[in-house]
């Protein structure tokens, strides 16, 4: 299940068709069970989880938690990548004993020119050593490095993560950091958002997650 800007996809089988005509404009409910009040969030990333760009508690979990009520772990690493974040990603798992782990990874990555095949891999390793956790997997986009998309404003999210959405059968929420980081008012510079654009963040995956049926906004 994918959501971006608004939409949601549904993935494999049946669910393609469901896709084609999300795509078209649809939506429909989501089918993920409600997360508790009471529930502890992992938020897994590099700098832009972190909240580098911005003041502290301005961070996109910090407000995030603020929307939702929920406790939201930061672990974002400034200059992480998604086969170093495997290395820490289970002693995360053990401390914080999250509900749900939303897996913002790969910026770095491109930014070092690895290739998107061995991107997409490491994040399918943390995607399943979430789920053997008991945990909830949800991928967030991250846009491809384009001086010519960032100069633009027209980012868009690799097409790695809907593709490895729809093979694990994740839910991802696209379409958030790419359409902050399209925006001059919204970034510190040009790969992190400014405080306002992690507000919007914020509200997008919060939307998404709602859309999702993970969150039962007030």
């Amino acid at each position: 299940m994918i959501v971006s800007s608004r939409r949601i996809f549904l993935a494999g089988g049946l669910a393609g068709l469901l896709a084609l005509l999300a795509g078209c404009g649809g939506s429909g409910p989501g089918d993920l069970e409600p997360l508790p009040r009471s529930a502890t969030v992992l938020a897994f990333g590099d700098s832009v989880t972190h909240g580098t760009g911005a003041s502290r508690g301005e961070d996109f979990p910090a407000r995030l938690s603020e929307i939702t009520g929920w406790q939201v772990v930061n672990e974002g690493v400034p200059g992480d990548r998604a086969d170093t974040a495997r290395t820490r990603l289970g002693r995360s798992l053990r401390e914080h004993d999250p509900d749900l782990v939303i897996i913002g990874l790969g910026g770095n990555d491109f930014l070092r020119q690895r290739a998107a095949s061995a991107v997409k891999e490491d994040l399918r390793a943390l995607i399943h050593e979430v789920r053997e956790h008991g945990a909830q997997p949800l991928l967030l986009g991250v846009p491809s490095a384009s001086a010519f998309a960032a100069a633009t404003g027209r980012l868009r999210d690799d097409g790695l993560y809907g593709e490895l959405a729809r093979e694990e059968g994740v839910p991802l929420i696209g379409a958030v950091l790419s359409d902050v980081l399209s925006s001059r008012d919204l970034r510190a510079d040009r790969i992190h958002p400014n405080a306002a654009g992690y507000q919007q963040m914020a509200e997008q995956i919060a939307d998404g997650l709602e859309e999702l049926g993970l969150w039962l906004a007030p």
